[in-house]
């Protein structure tokens, strides 16, 4: 049966290593991610759990952990039963080096035709991926989030 998948590349002016940090650690997560904080080991087996303002919006496994190149998650969503009537999804981290830049390919797929769950991360990932790039490159993100505008 076929599933749904959203696959983003993007190049980024680093190396595996300050990427895999930015991918990892909480403080620079939250900058780019709108202020949602990650909690994780980011080992294999670890669970992994993202916070807004205090709720539990996504969680899953760490199924895949590599540094510098590879990591691999369960993906949750717990916050809209839609979504999470969908169950998990798998969402990838690849890193390879590509000369002075990390090349970053996203891959978020589920086991699901038509999943409206990969839909919504198709229209997310862009801009998340984007405040990424820009922090990482610039020290500034490209998309500033305001909740409350009927989210």
């Amino acid at each position: 049966m076929p599933g749904s998948k959203f696959v983003y590349v993007t190049y980024i002016r680093i190396t595996p290593e300050k990427l895999w940090h930015a991918l990892t650690t909480p403080g620079i997560i939250k900058q780019y991610r709108f202020g949602m904080s990650v909690e994780s080991e980011w080992k294999v087996g670890s669970t992994w759990r993202m916070y807004a303002d205090g709720s539990l919006m996504d969680s899953g496994e760490i199924l895949e952990s590599v540094p510098q190149k590879r990591l691999v998650m369960s993906w949750l969503n717990e916050w809209k039963p839609e979504f999470k009537a969908e169950g998990n999804s798998r969402c990838v981290y690849e890193i390879e080096p590509t000369g002075e830049s990390a090349k970053l390919t996203l891959t978020h797929s589920i086991e699901r035709p038509d999943s409206k769950f990969i839909g919504a991360v198709s229209e997310g990932w862009p801009m998340v991926i984007s405040n990424l790039k820009s922090l990482l490159e610039t020290g500034d993100v490209a998309l500033v989030y305001h909740r409350g505008r009927g989210d």
